[in-house]
């Protein structure tokens, strides 16, 4: 499935926009995995966000960006720091188990 052309053919519904992120976002291993090398995989990138950005309504366009900026961070393609796993400096009050 041709993903840009799918977006520039359909009218653009907040589920289709949705649906585009998740396939974007699950198809980034296979994306690195089949770049051979970091211009190729930026390139790839930049074809996916910027035909999920050309086919978000006015509306919907700083969710999608937000979300795209997201899923450019865990992969490495925008600025910003990654974050896996959250590990608060002190236990919550009244929490006596050790971490």
């Amino acid at each position: 499935m041709d993903s840009i052309r799918l977006l520039q053919e359909t009218s653009t519904t907040p589920e289709a926009l949705d649906a585009e992120l998740d396939a974007l976002e699950s198809e980034m291993p296979n994306i690195q995995a089949r770049a051979a090398n970091m211009f190729v995989l930026a390139g790839a990138w930049a074809e996916r966000h910027d035909a999920i950005v050309a086919a978000a309504p006015p509306a919907a366009l700083e969710a999608v960006e937000a979300r795209l900026r997201r899923i450019g961070i865990r992969w490495g393609m925008m600025p910003g720091a990654r974050m896996t796993a959250q590990f608060p400096a002190l236990p919550a009050a009244g929490d006596t188990s050790t971490p």
